[in-house]
């Protein structure tokens, strides 16, 4: 790897959902794609995980009873393959070059997930992205994202989301919630701290894989952090 810098980023399906709260917003796909764009142009080996919810989410599927758990999350599965395909066509349609990588077999739509295959797309200058979480149900997306960032061996996770990073309480309901800058893998697991899964902190954790929460929408950022700058985010470590 040299002194490349490799990097997993993790965003939320919902979004990829922009105003409309589901499906997929091409607006934000395009913005999504400028991004990560930046970084390939600047060396910069990229891996990507999404989520599913913006078209479904297992549990919420699964909730009533008529449709089982382990259902619901292939549905799950199934509904990142479809994001990971849409952003795969943002992507080229930039000029960058990708390979979706699912943990599902599907030949006629994209590679299974293969580890060492996966460290040469990257070595090329391919984005990968990753589908269909961990292949297995009852694991979430956040966990897929920590999982993945370990086997490509990545210098960090950037959870990309809708707000600046990890604050002391809600910021969309408390004016005075503050940004926490830093914060421990434990006071992550913290419930009243949504920033990963317990299981998804747990494996970063254990393997010291900082996770970077930031504002997906702020233009730059995502280049800012992987130069270092982690000022206007939440970095949980050790």
């Amino acid at each position: 790897m040299g002194d490349k810098k490799r990097v997993l980023v993790k965003f939320s399906g919902e979004a990829l959902a922009g105003e409309n709260g589901f499906g997929i917003d091409t607006h934000i796909l395009k913005f999504i794609a400028s991004e990560i764009k930046e970084l390939v142009l600047n060396n910069v080996e990229v891996g990507i995980v999404i989520g599913g919810g913006n078209i479904i989410r297992g549990v919420s599927a699964a909730k009533d009873g008529i449709i089982k758990r382990t259902s619901g999350d292939h549905m799950g599965m199934l509904a990142t393959v479809i994001n990971a395909i849409a952003m795969r066509e943002a992507l080229e349609h930039s000029g960058i070059s990708v390979r979706v990588q699912s943990a599902i077999k599907m030949e006629a739509i994209c590679e299974t997930f293969i580890m060492g295959r996966a460290g040469r797309h990257l070595e090329k200058g391919r984005v990968v992205i990753f589908a269909a979480g961990t292949g297995n149900p009852f694991f979430t997306t956040d966990t897929a994202a920590t999982l993945r960032a370990i086997e490509i061996s990545a210098d960090m996770i950037i959870k990309a989301t809708k707000v600046n990073g990890v604050y002391d309480k809600d910021p969309m309901k408390f004016i005075d919630a503050v940004l926490l800058n830093e914060i421990s893998y434990e006071k992550a697991m913290d419930d009243s701290i949504k920033v990963m899964d317990d299981t998804a902190i747990a494996l970063a954790k254990d393997n010291k894989l900082p996770i970077v929460v930031c504002n997906m929408f702020k233009k730059g950022n995502l280049l800012k952090i992987i130069n270092g700058d982690y000022s206007n985010c939440s970095v949980v470590k050790n």
